[in-house]
C-alpha cells in the first residue's frame, strides 16, 4: 500500500474469496470491505472475523472441550444434509454419520463457536471424501464405486473423520492460542497498528457495486475472477452441499458467475 501513497483510509475486494485482502489490509491498520459471491467463501471470512475479535479463552475452551470429549462419537441425533448429484456417495457411509452426527451437535453451541466449528469441518471435507479438486472439477476415487472409465484414479490416504477433525480442530486452537511461534508474512510489521475493521457484503458485486456511494473507499485490491467460466460451483461443490445448497442454489450461483 505504500507503494502507491495509500497511508490510511477504506479498501474493497470485491471478489474477496477467503478475505485474504481484507485481512492483510486490516493488520496493516486499514478498514476493509469485500464482496463474496459464494457461501464458502462467506463462511470463510465471517468465522475469521470471529475468531479474531472474540473472546479467545472462551474460543480455546470450547475447542479444547471438543478435541477431548469428541462428541460425535457418542449416541445421538444426525442433522442430514444436501446431497447434490455431483457429490452422491463422496464419502464413506461411517464417514458420512459423523458428519451428521457433528452437524447436529454443533447447533446446540454458542453461534459463534458454532461457526468456527463449522469452518473447521469445511476445511477438511475433500480429505474425508472420495474425491479430490482438480481444477473446476472434482475427481473420483475408483473406491467411491463411481465409474472411472481406464484410468483409475488414486487419491492416496483417506483420512478418517476423527483424524481430520481433531487435526483441524487443534490447528485452529494453536492458532487462537499462540502455542507455537508462527511466522508470516506480516510478523515484522508494527505491532502497535492498531486493526481495521472488516465488514463483508454477500451477493453479486454487479447487485452491490451500484449502491455505493462514490469515494467510499481509498483503495481496490482485488484477484478477480478466472477468465472462461471458471466454475466455482463444482470446484467447492462439497462444501456447497453442506452448507444447504441444493441444485437449483446451485445453478443459480453459476449463472452469476457466468454473468461476472
Amino acid at each position: 500500500m505504500s507503494k502507491y501513497h495509500v497511508s490510511k483510509g477504506k479498501i474493497l475486494d470485491p471478489f474477496a474469496g477467503s478475505g485474504t485482502a481484507l485481512f492483510a489490509g486490516s493488520i496493516l491498520g486499514y478498514d476493509a470491505d469485500g464482496i463474496e459471491l459464494l457461501p464458502v467463501g462467506q463462511k470463510i471470512i465471517e468465522a475469521n472475523i470471529i475468531a479474531r475479535s472474540h473472546n479467545k479463552q472462551e474460543i480455546a475452551a470450547r475447542l479444547n472441550h471438543w478435541i477431548s470429549d469428541t462428541v460425535w462419537n457418542k449416541d445421538g441425533k444426525a442433522k442430514d444434509f444436501e446431497v447434490l448429484g455431483i457429490t452422491n456417495g463422496a464419502y464413506p457411509k461411517e464417514t458420512e454419520y459423523k458428519i451428521k452426527r457433528y452437524l447436529y451437535e454443533i447447533d446446540n453451541e454458542n453461534p459463534k463457536i458454532k461457526e468456527l466449528l463449522l469452518l473447521a469441518l469445511l476445511c477438511v471435507l475433500e480429505s474425508i471424501s472420495y474425491t479430490r479438486k482438480d481444477g473446476q472439477y472434482l475427481r473420483w476415487d475408483y473406491r467411491s464405486g463411481r465409474r472411472n472409465g481406464n484410468n483409475a484414479f488414486h487419491k492416496g490416504k483417506i483420512l478418517s473423520f476423527d483424524e481430520a477433525i481433531l487435526s483441524k480442530l487443534n490447528e485452529f486452537l494453536n492458532d487462537i492460542t499462540k502455542r507455537y511461534r508462527q511466522i508470516d508474512l506480516f510478523s515484522s510489521m508494527n505491532q502497535d497498528i492498531k486493526p481495521g475493521e472488516i465488514y463483508l457484503l454477500k451477493g453479486s458485486c454487479l447487485n452491490l457495486l451500484p449502491n455505493i456511494k462514490s469515494e467510499t473507499y481509498t483503495a481496490v485490491i482485488t484477484s478477480p475472477p478466472y477468465c472462461n467460466r471458471y466454475d466455482y460451483t463444482r470446484t467447492y461443490a462439497l462444501e456447497h452441499a453442506l452448507l444447504g445448497v441444493n441444485e437449483e442454489g446451485l445453478v443459480a450461483l453459476r449463472q452469476v458467475i457466468v454473468i461476472i
